[in-house]
Formats: structure tokens, sequence, C-alpha cells
């Protein structure tokens, strides 16, 4: 079998260290990460002309479901968990190539002792994901009004209720609490879990966060620091 090889030119650095609680797909949550560049292409030239646009493509790769061997269909969490589809017909991470592919709105550039590094909103990524490639989002291609969304147009996301008492929220920065209500409110279980009594926790930028969800109401169990 042919392969070729790729460098991985950046990492992202996100407020999601696991991959329990990460948006489900990218532009859900307005989470603001920062792409970081490998030593060797921190180069100011390379970026040249970025700042023109407001979204890019982000090409990375799965690191964390990395397979040797891959299977013609797989369960999406949109059908629950338990309805095979072609591997091609979604976006599930299993895939012969662990690429992922991700819309996000350029928010910022920043000149750090690493370098210049992007600011991003809209990443659905885990934190250290390699980055293999960034390309320009261009409007008049790359969306299409008209497009169908197969399996995927009647499976709509629904946002849960987020209740989280004010003792829990002081616990929280302020910079932070928009973005990890939104995240629970998309509801971070996985579609097939459904336990009223269950209590999950997430992990969020430097914080344990715990939950139940009875309904559509997600109730802030805990909130305890990881650092």
């Amino acid at each position: 079998m042919e392969t070729i090889q790729m460098k991985v030119i950046a990492r992202i650095r996100s407020d999601f260290p696991t991959k329990f609680g990460i948006p489900r797909q990218s532009g859900i949550v307005p989470v603001v990460s920062t792409i970081v560049f490998e030593p060797e292409y921190r180069v100011d030239e390379a970026l040249r002309g970025i700042e023109g646009y407001s979204h890019l493509w982000l090409i990375w790769e799965f690191s964390q479901a990395v397979r040797e061997d891959w299977s013609p269909t797989v369960r999406p969490p949109r059908l629950g968990g338990n309805t095979r589809m072609g591997v091609f017909a979604t976006r599930s991470p299993f895939r012969p190539n662990s690429i992922g592919l991700s819309s996000v709105k350029l928010v910022g550039m920043e000149k750090t002792e690493e370098g210049t590094v992007l600011l991003v909103e809209g990443a659905d990524l885990c934190d250290g994901t390699p980055i293999l490639d960034i390309k320009p989002y261009l409007p008049f291609t790359d969306s299409h009004p008209d497009a169908v969304g197969g399996f995927s147009d009647p499976v709509r996301e629904k946002e849960l209720r987020v209740e989280i008492s004010p003792e829990l929220l002081e616990k929280v920065p302020e910079n932070k609490r928009d973005a990890l209500q939104k995240v629970l409110a998309h509801d971070p279980r996985p579609s097939y879990q459904h336990d009223p009594e269950r209590v999950y926790g997430m992990a969020f930028a430097g914080m344990e966060v715990k939950f139940r969800v009875d309904g559509d109401l997600l109730t802030v169990a805990a909130v305890e620091s990881t650092d």
C-alpha cells in the first residue's frame, strides 16, 4: 500500500485536555484557542496576508484516535451510537487516515517567545493536537447555502438548559464562564447515555466540572481546580 509522510507544522493549545467535552463540530462554541507553530515554521513571512481572512481551515490529525486498521462502517454519535453508517459518510475520527478538518474564526495574532501565534475561535480540537496545514476559508467558494446534510439534517442539536449556582460560578475565571456554559449547553455526553443520576466529569480550562443531566436540564454539581 502506498503511503505518504506529513509534517506537523503547529500544535493547538485549547481548554480541552481530553476528548470528553470537545464540541462535536467546529464553530459551535466560541472558545478561543492558540495555534503555536513548530520551530521550523515560525517564520512571519509564511503568515503574510493571513490577517485579511476572517476564517481559516485547519487540517489536523486525530492524534488520540490513530489506528493501524480501519472499518468501512462506524457508529455516529448523532444517531445514538447504535446505527452504522459508511465511514466516508461521517466525520468519525476512526478513518483510514486519521485526518480532521475544521473551520475556525481568526480573532487575532500575537508575537510571543514562541514566534507569532494565531488566536482562533470555535476549534473542536484537543489540547496538543498536531496541525498539518492551514488554509484560508473562501466565502465565495467554501460556503454552499443550498447544501444538504444527509442523515445529519434531521438530527439537530438541542441545547440544554444549564444551571450553575453563583457559588460554583465564582470558581470559574470570568473570561471562561460564557464558553463553559455554552460547552455544557451542547451536551458533552455520548448520545446514548441518559441516566439522570450519573455524575459526569469534564476537564476544561484547568478545572474539573462535574454535572448531571435530567431531561433538558444540566445541573453543575461541582467545580474543582486541577492546576
